[in-house]
């Protein structure tokens, strides 16, 4: 609830229009007055506003965080139309080796940076306010496809695929390929460029085909960002080379990097060059509790999700075509839950360094869970249903239902990922109703 105290109707409106903005748009601006001036109101706006502030500074049940979002008994959902001013990557067949057309990260102070992969070759990163409302003119990379997109308080980084060169090797079985490359692209609050990283390994002079190379081709190949406070790491399908005689062969597996807060590569960290070998869905966050980067993967040694560098089995599966991973959160008061499917069915696991200690099986049918943290003790699973997606929220202790299952209006994408915020909210991108625009659909805070 936005307060507002002696202004008339129009100057009410206009007033929490600018809380909303101010309280959604990061950094300090200075005093109330300051901040009514640069929106244009009145003296009388100005002590309004600081009244205003000082009530949101004091969260109230029905509210949540910088941004005050609501507070609910039970979900509810808000779908927003985000007009970006340019193409975006249709679906396709949401393939394991497609493009994946957008991704969403939460900002500290409640709003959002939204990326999308447009039809002209660019990755485009947008800020989008606490009403999930664009904010100032995007800002554009050179990228064939993006990964993922993550923040903090100073800005935040892409992960995101560029074009590479094979070289002249020579393949011992099947034809030529792109071979590109996998980069960390860190910005700051203005959506600006600091710094890159490269986290595959063409560079040197080594080329795709050369033996030891790590470079991405047309096997699965998406990834996932996670931030310790310092730092950042990329879990990814990897192509890997190794030479074979007088050819080379190969491979598909997946790498681990990380990249500390001035673009270099940081050993150690739990980083790998290789972890699970023709490996899909990716996952990866970062445990406090541990100070370590915990991941999962769906792999077809052994067919099972399992734990890489080494391999450990959380759940065992078959190699039926059918075996997904989901995403990977926080348990309580330790370990972890991570959502896959396999025969259409999703399942719950809770594990620490190995095997699943407890199985949940639910009564989603889908082929491609997602599951995000919903704030304090609770998680939430969700999966495509015709035209849209259902989800269903859980404990974090015992994976427990709280509540029963209810809509999320947008379309469902087996690749892309809910982000989870510090006020208990979270939020999806989708395909919104024509080809610029993009649908936040946002399941606000539960109480």
């Amino acid at each position: 609830m936005i307060v507002v105290f002696g202004v008339g109707t129009a100057a009410a409106i206009a007033l929490a229009s600018t809380v909303l903005w101010f309280t959604g748009s990061g950094g300090d601006n200075g005093t109330p007055q300051a901040r009514a001036q640069q929106a244009g109101l009145p003296s009388e706006g100005a002590q309004a506003l600081g009244a205003a502030a000082s009530a949101s500074a004091s969260p109230s049940a029905s509210t949540a965080g910088a941004c005050a979002r609501p507070v609910g008994a039970a979900p509810a959902v808000r779908v927003t139309d985000v007009p970006v001013g340019s193409s975006v990557t249709g679906y396709g067949r949401e393939g394991d080796t497609d493009p994946l057309p957008m991704a969403i990260a939460a900002r500290p102070d409640g709003g959002s940076w939204l990326a999308w992969l447009g039809t002209d070759g660019k990755v485009h990163l947008g800020r989008l306010d606490c009403a999930d409302k664009l904010v100032g003119t995007p800002t554009t990379f050179t990228g064939i496809d993006l990964q993922d997109v993550q923040a903090d308080a100073t800005g935040g980084v892409l992960l995101l695929t560029r074009k590479g060169t094979c070289g002249g090797g020579t393949l011992c079985g099947g034809s030529a390929s792109p071979c590109n490359t996998m980069h960390m692209i860190r910005f700051d609050l203005n959506g600006q460029q600091v710094w890159e990283r490269q986290v595959t390994n063409l560079t040197g002079g080594r080329t795709g085909y050369d033996d030891g190379a790590r470079f991405v081709w047309w096997y699965q190949h998406h990834g996932r960002l996670a931030y310790d406070g310092t730092n950042y790491a990329a879990y990814f399908g990897v192509a890997i080379t190794v030479k074979n005689g007088a050819c080379v062969d190969i491979h598909e597996g997946d790498r681990m990097q990380v990249v500390g807060p001035n673009g270099a590569l940081v050993p150690g960290h739990d980083s790998f060059e290789v972890g699970c070998s023709h490996s899909w869905t990716t996952r990866i966050a970062w445990d406090p509790r541990t100070k370590h980067f915990a991941m999962v993967c769906a792999t077809d040694n052994a067919c099972r999700i399992a734990q890489p560098n080494p391999y450990r089995t959380v759940a065992a599966g078959t190699c039926d075509g059918t075996l997904f991973g989901g995403d990977l959160v926080l348990a309580q008061p330790k370990g972890y839950w991570t959502a896959w499917s396999q025969g259409g069915t999703a399942r719950l696991e809770r594990f620490t360094t190995g095997a699943s200690d407890q199985h949940i099986g639910t009564t989603a049918k889908t082929a491609h869970p997602h599951l995000v943290a919903y704030g304090s003790g609770r998680m939430l699973l969700a999966w495509e249903s015709g035209a849209s997606m259902t989800a269903q929220a859980y404990d974090t202790t015992v994976g427990k239902t709280v509540g029963g299952t209810f809509p999320i209006g947008v379309k469902d994408h087996a690749y892309q990922a809910f982000k989870a915020y510090p006020d208990g909210s979270v939020a999806y991108p989708a395909a919104g109703g024509n080809a610029t625009t993009i649908r936040v659909a946002r399941v606000l805070p539960m109480g």
